[in-house]
């Protein structure tokens, strides 16, 4: 089926476990995937509006907390700890926040990373080790130890980007005027 239809098998898989129809008022024999209905539901959920749209009072809360410098972690997690009624998790913040209503208010200007646009996440790889870990630091040559040349320093042995960024990050936040949240 998914050859003539010309996608992928676990696209046909999704598409039929999450319109997979079953009613207990009926004999189990006519539980299935009906397209019809399936159309049905797609347009009743794409109908519905964003959580944030709906609830103005919980929308005021999100922002008012984003202006306040709040991570989005911070703020879903809150909701979390002050047993809220309506909760709203990081990812709905983040499509809120770079949707069209989010973007007039310009509410991206105080994420930590003030992007723009939203990057699209990538599956992780594994990397190879950079360096030779069978190789102790105990063997390291003696001109080494006493750290009387240049280049000779504990912060050579750091292989991250991310400490790269942070010491990027850090030049380009001090050089930079108007931050509102740094």
């Amino acid at each position: 089926m998914a050859r003539v239809l010309k996608r992928s098998k676990s696209t046909i898989h999704r598409e039929i476990k999450r319109n997979f129809w079953a009613d207990d008022a009926f004999p189990k024999k006519y539980a299935g995937y009906f397209g019809h209905a399936a159309q049905l539901q797609t347009n009743k959920r794409r109908s519905v509006q964003r959580k944030l749209i709906r609830h103005p009072d919980l929308c005021k809360t999100v922002i008012a907390r984003i202006k306040q410098c709040w991570t989005l972690e911070q703020i879903s997690n809150q909701m979390i700890y002050e047993e809220a009624k309506l909760r709203v998790c990081q990812e709905t913040i983040y499509r809120y926040i770079y949707s069209k209503e989010g973007m007039d208010q310009e509410l991206w200007w105080y994420l930590p990373e003030h992007r723009k646009a939203r990057r699209p996440r990538r599956a992780r790889r594994r990397q190879k080790p950079k360096f030779d870990r069978a190789v102790s630091i105990l063997f390291r040559p003696d001109d080494v130890a006493h750290r009387r040349q240049f280049g000779h320093w504990e912060a050579d042995l750091v292989l991250s980007n991310s400490a790269l960024d942070n010491r990027t990050l850090h030049h380009s936040l001090s050089a930079s005027a108007g931050l509102r949240c740094f």
